[in-house]
């Protein structure tokens, strides 16, 4: 498996906002540098790459940000947005002094889509992969979007696509020395990615992992 700052998507502009991201946590609190080299030292699934992107500036004092891809040769599967916020004030929304912010898509068959169920199933695959690692956190927001696409005139050839977005945060429980276990919760969202993507569980015996049915084939990058 892959260490989370080895994989690299295509791209120039991923490493330029890299090292702006690198000067901005050699500055940090010591609490929040040590979130971030576990971040970056965290080991994933072969099957999904990552890479340090631009965070956003006005959220929080310090921010750190990750985006993924899950592929299958030269295909995405479903990709998101992973970011690490901390305040050393502390933040009352967040009852902590750490939040993660994410964003998750992948495209769907229409039939799937049309679930009334699907939205319900796909919070319980954020909180169930939290709980899988025995994570704690708290105050768990978020919304889960379906959306669809049909194309007119010179696209009409184009099969109608549907989407299936998850915006979510949470706020990691602080252990000892108030660094929050940012590679197991980085290691969680991976596997909603992958749960998402419609791939099988990572090890024998892991039932955490339930493939998405009737998904979209491979997008092209």
């Amino acid at each position: 498996m892959a260490a989370a700052q080895g994989r690299l998507s295509d791209g120039a502009g991923g490493m330029d906002d890299a090292k702006e991201g690198d000067r901005d946590a050699d500055t940090a609190p010591l609490p929040f540098r040590a979130a971030v080299d576990a971040l970056r030292s965290a080991r994933l699934r072969p099957q999904i790459e990552i890479e340090p992107t631009r965070a956003p500036q006005r959220l929080a004092p310090f921010a750190y940000a990750l985006e993924a891809a899950v592929v299958d040769g030269e295909e995405d599967l479903a990709d998101g947005r992973l970011v690490l916020l901390h305040d050393p004030a502390g933040h009352d929304a967040w009852q902590g002094s750490f939040r993660l912010v994410t964003l998750v898509r992948a495209e769907l068959e229409p039939e799937m889509a049309a679930d009334p169920l699907l939205p319900d199933v796909c919070w319980s695959w954020l909180t169930g992969a939290l709980q899988a690692r025995g994570l704690s956190y708290g105050e768990a927001s978020g919304t889960v979007t379906r959306a669809s696409s049909h194309y007119f005139g010179g696209m009409s050839e184009r099969p109608a696509a549907s989407q299936i977005e998850i915006r979510a945060s949470w706020t990691p429980r602080e252990s000892l020395g108030g660094v929050p276990d940012t590679a197991s919760h980085l290691a969680s969202w991976c596997d909603l990615l992958a749960q998402i993507a419609g791939l099988p569980p990572a090890g024998p015996g892991d039932a955490s992992v339930v493939t998405l049915p009737q998904r979209r084939g491979p997008q092209s990058r």
